[in-house]
């Protein structure tokens, strides 16, 4: 029985040295407890050409549209264009009722004959007191010398002194009158004036030539006009051969937009043919859209999103091709356009994808080892100071470890960046996945590059 059971220990002492000298050999071969690699998709830095482009939306408008909205209120009754058509500065568009403002402009003539009638009669009563004045003045003088000589008494004298001072009150008096009259005389001229405007503001002219892009009215409508304000808006007339796209840029981006940029635009009209027009950067707004100076205002939230207004003239000669008999205006206001404005050019630039830039703080693994340390060694950790961020590639090392590495970057387009400094041609970097790159992906991490079809193949 005793021998049976050494045997047994015997057996199991045996199979535990070859088990641990297994595990020791695995280990030391690297059959085991292999740090596990992390799959990532690589690229190589090389030269290319970059375009560096805004994106931004828009709408399509003429250049030039001038929105037509009358002075004076009242009924259309004359209306002699349509929307589409031409019309040249000067030509009768509309006339609105004028019998009220002819009926205020005989009104004002009959009040300015009657001011000029209150301003002669005021200038009679004038002469007529010169002349009493006159006749009061030779009795008070040839009194005064009676009176001198004791031969009128105290009260004759008296009554012809007050005579001569009425007389001087009256003539000052009628002089005053007079001035009254020709300032009543003057208003009445200013409403005459008026009245004569306001007729003939009932009926409209074209103030330049163009095309009628937008009809509000019908005949027989009444509109409602303010001179201090706008009134009813009547028609718009635009000069369609001029076209511009109005867009939006955002803060972000509007520091690279420059007068006479590039543009390639993409009207939704014509994006079913792959028609592109051509533009320039003609105007660029010097304040943010819906600025406001008001407290209340600006106690808007910081979210917010704060965009400029950016002006592209369309060149004509991109879509001279497309004018054709009536077909004379092929881009119509208010259509939709997408646009891409070209801020910079460069040839032949190192690049790497833009998904293999990220940034990275390099001294944040020594910081948390240190950290590590002091929290093992002493009861309160010190704490860690956070560098900038710095943007970073990660390069892929002969042993198939990610090294990471401080870059400079240029300009980028949609899919390069270029690299001012940090790498050199031929270098293998990793580009991908994003989320790995962006993310997860660690200095000196043990990494494999990612099968191309495995995607595929889960798929299938």
């Amino acid at each position: 029985m005793k021998n049976k059971s050494n045997k047994i220990w015997v057996i199991l002492a045996v199979v535990a040295v070859v088990v641990v000298g297994g595990l020791i050999l695995a280990k030391k071969n690297g059959w085991i407890g292999k740090e596990e690699a992390t799959e990532v998709e690589l690229s190589k830095a090389k030269r290319t050409d970059i375009i560096e482009r805004v994106s931004a939306s828009g709408k399509v408008q003429p250049e030039i549209e001038v929105k037509l909205s009358p002075d004076v209120s009242g009924e259309i009754v004359g209306l002699y264009v349509s929307e589409g058509d031409s019309v040249v500065a000067g030509q009768l568009l509309l006339k609105i009722r004028p019998d009220n403002y002819e009926s205020l402009l005989a009104r004002a003539e009959a009040q300015v004959n009657s001011a000029k009638a209150s301003l002669e009669q005021s200038k009679a009563i004038q002469s007529q007191s010169e002349a009493r004045l006159l006749k009061a003045k030779t009795d008070f003088d040839r009194n005064k010398k009676l009176h001198d000589d004791k031969v009128i008494s105290d009260s004759d004298y008296e009554q012809f002194s007050s005579q001569y001072s009425v007389a001087k009150q009256d003539l000052e008096s009628a002089k005053a009158n007079v001035q009254a009259a020709a300032f009543n005389v003057r208003s009445s001229e200013a409403a005459l004036k008026e009245a004569r405007t306001n007729l003939t503001k009932t009926t409209i002219y074209a103030p330049q030539s163009g095309t009628i892009s937008k009809l509000n009215v019908e005949l027989g409508e009444r509109v409602v006009g303010t001179s201090q304000m706008a009134g009813t808006e009547l028609l718009r007339i635009a000069n369609l051969n001029k076209m511009e796209v109005r867009v939006n840029v955002n803060e972000n981006d509007i520091t690279r937009v420059s007068l006479n940029d590039t543009v390639i635009i993409d009207v939704d009209s014509y994006s079913a043919s792959g028609r592109k027009f051509k533009g320039i950067v003609y105007e660029v707004a010097s304040s943010a859209n819906g600025l406001a100076t008001s407290s209340a205002a600006a106690s808007v939230s910081n979210d917010a999103v704060t965009e400029f207004e950016v002006k592209i003239r369309v060149l004509r000669s991109s879509y001279a091709d497309l004018i054709k008999g009536k077909r004379s205006y092929p881009l119509k206001p208010g259509m939709t356009a997408s646009v891409e404005i070209v801020t910079d050019r460069k040839n032949g630039v190192l690049s790497v994808p833009l998904a293999a830039v990220t940034t990275r703080d390099p001294k944040a693994a020594n910081q948390e080892k240190k950290s590590e340390e002091e929290s093992n060694n002493s009861e309160e950790p010190k704490v860690i100071k956070k560098e900038k961020l710095k943007e970073v590639v990660f390069v892929l090392t002969k042993d198939n470890h990610a090294k990471l590495k401080e870059v400079t970057t240029g300009i980028s387009d949609f899919d390069n960046i270029e690299i001012l400094s940090g790498l050199t041609e031929g270098e293998q970097i990793i580009s991908g996945p994003y989320v790995t790159v962006s993310k997860k992906l660690k200095d000196g991490e043990l990494v494999k590059k990612k099968e191309a079809n495995k995607d595929n193949k889960e798929k299938k």
